[in-house]
């Protein structure tokens, strides 16, 4: 797995990902969000991506929408907190990249912060 970014821990997987080209971290941050939703749910993967990526609620919306993602399809779960449809949350990417000059690190942190997560996917 070496060559192709994963390793054995978690200051060595960013160092990997830092080497990888932005088309390879968008499509396994969008993988990645994909494969967790199935298994902790959109609101984690939502709530992850937030933290990861530094986003108040008001700037998921603009990310989400940006990344080509329906606005209208935003909405709330039951406990109040904001997600996206599962089939929707690639849009994140696109979105971010669009909206933040520091997406390329803020997804790198997303999928490190998910390191743990990864090995089980």
């Amino acid at each position: 797995m070496a060559t192709t970014g994963l390793s054995a821990d978690p200051t060595e997987y960013a160092a990997r990902l830092a080497e990888q080209t932005d088309d390879q971290i968008d499509a396994w941050a969008a993988e990645l969000m994909r494969d967790l939703a199935k298994r902790r749910g959109v609101v984690g993967v939502v709530a992850g991506f937030c933290a990861a990526a530094d986003l108040s609620e008001a700037d998921l919306e603009r990310v989400f929408a940006s990344g080509g993602g329906a606005p209208a399809t935003i909405g709330r779960e039951a406990e109040g907190r904001l997600i996206v449809p599962a089939v929707g949350l690639w849009a994140l990417v696109p979105g971010l990249r669009a909206r933040r000059p520091d997406a390329r690190d803020r997804l790198i942190d997303y999928l490190v912060a998910s390191f743990h997560d990864i090995v089980f996917v």
